[in-house]
């Protein structure tokens, strides 16, 4: 008796660890012909009749896999229900889901409007405010108006919106500034250019409906910066600085955002320009704020903020030629003092002037330093780049695994079992 207790007890235990293999297996099956499965499908659907195809279909290869493998087939296959059921229950929805994102810093008197009219143009979207320490009330006013509010205590509005970015889960992003001078209208355009041209970022150029909607020196700084922008990174932008933008989920899973305070927007252009990502702008209609209430943005100081960080991101991202140009004029600098010093040495043999032949010596010495580091930093950002790619491609939750939660699709009716 106890030995056959124990027969029994062994018995069980192999099929439990047997149907953890199949199920590993079925799963590395299908994740290692993603590209066949899909092509697969596509031409049986558009080959066949729909339901009743893929059910007929099903039914031949499940007949197949019984004659050939018998009770492993079966075993698989439960093995990728299971698998199949897993997806279904992380991704319930077909449908994109849209979060609206908006900063805040003392618009009380005009948060609940911004909130009021992106709920009348996308009822279906979440509307999260962000309150970074408001004294106005701020918070309250747009919880009042059916906004999801949250705090975030550091201030500036890069800590918001890296915060933002942590926080919110969806596949389309809207951020806007809440002090409404954005047109909400235009997102429902903005994400349906997004969704149709496939890209990950749509930024609303602004177009000024009103003469105040600028303040005197916005304009000029924005232009400037603006070209800063496409002469260092190769892109001709026309409004970086622009606080209206549509984000697809790809985009902020693999956005730093390591900067503090308005120049978040400059980051988030050179991000999406160093790795190459699909992007685009639209037009949109820009107004005055609301009275009573004053723009947060200091010219000056914020705008040498901006151009520190456009020249920061420059450094970080094309090292080589930025300490090759450092190099380059350490070395211009040691030419032009060493040519005098050389043709005296070439008509009299003698060297006079030994302090400036050192300085010479020296300043050739950094270049030479600034060049050796601008080879190895470039090539560590070669493969910090690479790593962000990697992180770019990861965040893009709307491939396949979508695709296989259908409860439409039998799997069964894959052969996953050809060579690819």
């Amino acid at each position: 008796m106890h030995n056959a207790g124990a027969g029994e007890s062994l018995s069980s235990t192999a099929n439990v660890g047997s149907r953890r293999q199949q199920e590993t297996r079925a799963l590395a099956i299908l994740l290692s012909h993603q590209a066949q499965t899909i092509s697969t499908i596509r031409e049986r659907l558009s080959l066949g009749t729909g339901e009743t195809f893929m059910s007929a279909r099903s039914s031949n290869v499940r007949g197949e896999l019984t004659h050939h493998d018998g009770h492993r087939a079966a075993d698989e296959g439960n093995g990728v229900r299971s698998i199949q059921g897993e997806w279904r229950s992380i991704n319930q929805s077909q449908t994109h889901r849209i979060a609206v994102l908006v900063p805040c810093y003392n618009e009380a008197k005009a948060i609940a409007n911004v909130v009021a009219e992106f709920a009348a143009v996308l009822p279906q979207a979440e509307i999260y405010v962000y309150d970074n320490n408001s004294t106005d009330g701020t918070a309250e006013v747009a919880k009042a108006a059916g906004a999801l509010v949250r705090r975030e205590g550091r201030q500036g509005k890069g800590n918001v919106v890296r915060r933002m970015f942590t926080d919110v889960d969806a596949d389309i992003y809207v951020m806007v500034d809440g002090d409404g001078t954005y047109d909400a209208a235009s997102a429902p355009k903005m994400i349906r250019y997004l969704e149709e041209q496939k890209l990950d970022m749509v930024v609303g150029c602004r177009v000024d409906t009103v003469q105040e909607a600028y303040r005197p020196g916005h304009r000029f700084g924005n232009s400037l910066l603006t070209g800063c922008v496409a002469r260092l990174f190769g892109r001709q932008f026309h409004d970086i600085l622009s606080g209206y933008r549509v984000f697809s989920r790809r985009f902020v899973r693999s956005f730093p955002a390591l900067s503090a305070g308005f120049e978040t927007e400059t980051e988030i252009t050179v991000h999406a320009l160093e790795l190459r990502m699909p992007i685009g702008e639209m037009e949109t209609p820009y107004g005055a704020r609301a009275a009573g209430t004053a723009s947060k943005l200091n010219t000056y100081r914020d705008g040498f903020r901006i151009l520190r960080m456009i020249m920061a991101l420059y450094r970080r991202e094309y090292p080589a030629r930025f300490f090759g140009l450092i190099g380059a004029c350490f070395a211009l600098v040691s030419v032009a003092l060493a040519v005098p010093i050389v043709f005296e040495y070439l008509n009299t043999g003698l060297v006079t002037r030994l302090p400036t032949a050192v300085l010479c010596v020296g300043l050739m010495l950094c270049a030479g330093g600034a060049w050796s580091c601008g080879l190895v930093l470039d090539t560590v950002t070669h493969g910090r780049r690479e790593l962000k790619r990697l992180m770019y491609l990861a965040g893009n939750h709307m491939g396949l695994e979508r695709y296989v939660a259908d409860p439409a699709v039998d799997l069964l009716s894959i052969d996953t079992r050809k060579p690819s």
